[in-house]
């Protein structure tokens, strides 16, 4: 005997097919990873060139996430404000780069050796200056940004829809 077939409104719909998992992701997690490179090769680069001594002040790390914060502020407003770009230049520079370029984990890690040097006070002046540093580099660089960059085809159409 055969299954009853179901025709009309009361008939199973079949699932449409899934994408693998990775379909719409490959892109971005390759483009981060690169980009990563990209940017821990400049850190170590930087790292060469400048070094700084075991028991000086960590120059090289704050520098590099001082000029990191300040590039992030720069590329976020030209990419979301004004210019319309690729879907994976934000991974790529933002995350990529920029997130393997700076290096907030070896600046907690500077910390943690200043203090065991028996430095508390430099550890607590290179805590501060690094976080007001950096937060005052993303602000320059976004002020700046939105004064210097100049308008894209889209940022000009919203600008016209806004004074509408």
């Amino acid at each position: 005997m055969q299954a009853p077939q179901l025709d009309g409104p009361d008939a199973p719909v079949p699932d449409p097919p899934r994408p693998a998992p990775w379909h719409g992701q490959a892109p971005v997690v390759a483009v981060v990873a690169v980009g990563g490179a990209v940017g821990a090769v400049a850190r170590y680069a930087a790292a060469v060139l400048w070094p700084t001594g075991t028991t000086g002040f960590p120059w090289t790390t704050f520098c590099v996430n001082v000029v990191g914060c300040f590039v992030i502020g720069l590329l976020m407003v030209a990419i979301t404000e004004k210019w319309t770009v690729h879907r994976l230049v934000r991974p790529f520079f933002g995350t990529g780069v920029l997130g393997g370029f700076t290096t907030f984990s070896t600046y907690a890690v500077d910390i943690q050796r200043l203090i065991e040097e028996g430095r508390p006070a430099t550890a607590l002046a290179y805590l501060a200056a690094t976080l007001l540093a950096a937060l005052t580099a993303v602000r320059l660089a976004v002020t700046t940004a939105r004064r210097v960059l100049p308008d894209g085809p889209t940022a000009r159409r919203e600008k016209g829809k806004r004074s509408s």
